[in-house]
């Protein structure tokens, strides 16, 4: 079943990077910069909360009590899945343009240690300028998947459960297309390529990709999280291109 098999590839990137102090150290000092930034804004949204709600629900000022304040819970809720779903993928579209060369290089590890094909090594400033035109791309595939999954929220009843859910679905996908570019970009795949071959099998990438999303929801475990989802996204490259993702010589302290 590919997503119990997306699952072993993402515990096997997370067993990868935890054991490799070396690795550890290059998916985790840009996280915790970023990490810092994010949790400031979440203190604010959740400051702003109620305010932004009662902005949001004008239309319910002269309803009962009972009706207005469930339009209200509901509204709170769609902001916040809307806003999760754009912070996880900004954050780590954020934390690849500030880490992009370190990200690389920890993909490159895990991939040569199982036996990459030839390619150059990827420059710092390469890094650097695919790093920043793939994390706009991808903060904006993220606003604009944000639309359908903040107004799925005001849904009433099953609106709070699904839309949290769908964006796990979306951001999932979205994270590994970002997070599987090193290990393709060194097979000459573009991001058209990209998105086309992680379509061959959803639930494969969803395997990978949602626990990577939701782990990176979790402030100060995304340190831990983007890394592993780093070196996962590369065994998810390495499967959907039919080469081996078995266990090779373990990557160096």
């Amino acid at each position: 079943m590919d997503v119990v098999a997306g699952l072993g590839l993402f515990v096997r990137g997370a067993v990868t990077v935890l054991r490799s102090p070396r690795l550890l150290l290059l998916g985790a000092v840009p996280a915790l910069i970023v990490s810092v930034l994010y949790v400031g804004a979440l203190v604010a949204l959740v400051a702003w909360l109620p305010d932004l709600a009662v902005g949001l629900t004008p239309f319910a000022d002269a309803w009962s009590d009972g009706a207005r304040t469930t339009a209200r819970v509901a509204a709170g809720a769609a902001i916040v899945g809307a806003a999760a779903g754009i912070a996880v993928v900004t954050f780590v579209a954020v934390t690849l343009t500030i880490g992009g060369p370190f990200y690389e290089r920890l993909a490159e590890i895990v991939d040569d240690e199982l036996g990459a094909p030839p390619g150059a090594p990827s420059s710092w400033a390469g890094a650097i300028a695919r790093g920043v035109r793939d994390g706009l791309l991808l903060v904006g595939l993220s606003v604009l998947a944000a639309v359908p999954l903040f107004l799925l929220g005001l849904v009433p009843v099953a609106g709070p459960v699904l839309a949290p859910v769908a964006a796990a679905l979306v951001g999932g996908r979205l994270l590994m297309i970002e997070l599987s570019a090193p290990a393709l970009q060194r097979r000459g795949l573009g991001l058209g390529d990209r998105r086309r071959l992680l379509r061959t099998r959803r639930a494969l990438t969803w395997g990978v990709g949602v626990p990577t999303y939701l782990l990176a929801a979790i402030p100060l475990v995304a340190i831990l999280a983007i890394p592993a989802g780093s070196a996962a996204g590369t065994l998810l490259a390495r499967e959907l291109r039919g080469e081996t993702t078995g266990v090779g010589a373990r990557p160096q302290a």
